[in-house]
């Protein structure tokens, strides 16, 4: 029995990480972390022509027709260049579709997402929590109420909304629609808070507590895929500063404590990238144990990934600190990933919950 992934697959994370050091290497991601905008035009294009807008859309619609661990691939790709832009919240609206919407809705929208028309993202957050389950909005042909930490919320041409009995709607951008900057420490993926004043919407007429949380794990796997090629990145970043840093005239590396804290933070990041392939292989292949490995993955991958850019900032010395390292990029995505849709005490409590502990 094979264990690993395809070639093609490897290939796939490989083109994503050279497309990205060609197009948005750390010094593009700079400014984009240094200004206001969190977004890419040109790098959206380029990913979007790698047919990545529809990696999990059905051919019949535009898409390339690939599974979860397919996509997650890519968000590790992501991930490991701290890439800038809406690739979450525009593949979950087309994963919402896929789930819950009618055929008229998935021939209407899943085009337009694949090839990048439009750009999607999805509204969870309320002030009660993430999960389906917490969302109070009541939805019928308009939606009006409050939804905070929508990825790229004003810059999305359409946003699928979680609502009340963990229902889905669909709310194009319009008047009805007003969006606020939320300041958070990750300005590669920017937040708004969402407004929905009297907002048109479509309910997806799939939608349902089971739905909801279905496409809830999808979002725990890739924030997870991306938290594992964040991390990967820091590593290769801290042993290539260990080997030219000179301390007493030897390089860092030739200490023994450098090496020990090095090799400790590559023992707990690497098994990260076989537990998400797990949880993403089970998405579409064991649904009986989806939902408490997406639950487990979400938790141990996305505290390794802040675990380990706290310690290669502290493996930098007093240029860690600072704000021309590029480590507090990745930290800052690591912390993103770890708090958003739950921090990793809700979904421990969750998985022993599923597992009847």
């Amino acid at each position: 029995m094979d264990f690993d992934i395809s070639e093609e697959q490897e290939l796939l994370v490989e083109t994503v990480r050279q497309m990205l050091e060609n197009e948005c290497p750390l010094t593009r991601v700079r400014e984009v972390f240094d200004g206001d905008a969190g977004h890419d035009p040109l790098l959206w294009k380029s990913l979007l022509e790698m047919g990545l807008g529809g990696t999990v859309i059905p051919e019949e619609y535009g898409g390339a027709g690939m599974e979860l661990l397919d996509l997650a691939l890519v968000a590790e790709g992501l991930g490991y260049g701290a890439a800038p832009g809406p690739f979450l919240g525009h593949s979950l609206a087309g994963l919402a579709l896929l789930l819950a919407g009618s055929e008229q809705q998935k021939q209407t929208w899943l085009p337009k997402l694949a090839n990048g028309d439009v750009i999607g993202s999805v509204a969870f957050g309320e002030d009660v929590g993430w999960q389906p389950e917490d969302w109070t909005l009541a939805a019928d042909s308009t939606l009006s109420g409050v939804k905070h930490h929508v990825p790229f919320g004003s810059l999305a041409d359409l946003v699928i909304v979680g609502t009340a009995g963990g229902g889905l709607a669909l709310v194009e951008r319009g008047d009805h629609l007003r969006t606020e900057p939320i300041e958070g420490a990750d300005r590669t993926r920017r937040l708004d808070r969402v407004h929905f004043e009297g907002a048109p919407c479509e309910v997806l007429p799939g939608g349902g507590l089971a739905t909801s949380r279905r496409l809830c794990d999808a979002a725990l796997i890739l924030l997870s895929a991306d938290a594992y090629g964040g991390a990967a990145r820091v590593l290769e970043m801290t042993v290539e500063y260990a080997k030219t840093r000179e301390q007493f005239g030897v390089t860092l590396g030739h200490f023994q404590g450098i090496k020990h804290a090095l090799a400790n933070i590559a023992i707990r990041v690497d098994p990260v990238r076989f537990l998400y392939w797990y949880a993403a292989y089970a998405y579409d292949h064991v649904p009986e144990e989806s939902e408490r490995v997406a639950a487990l993955t979400k938790a141990h991958a996305t505290s390794v990934a802040v675990e380990a850019a706290r310690e290669a900032v502290e493996l930098h010395g007093g240029y860690g600190f600072t704000w021309e390292c590029d480590v507090q990029i990745f930290f800052k995505r690591a912390m993103f990933d770890r708090t958003f849709l739950g921090a990793p005490s809700v979904h421990r409590e969750r998985a022993a919950t599923l597992g009847d502990w």
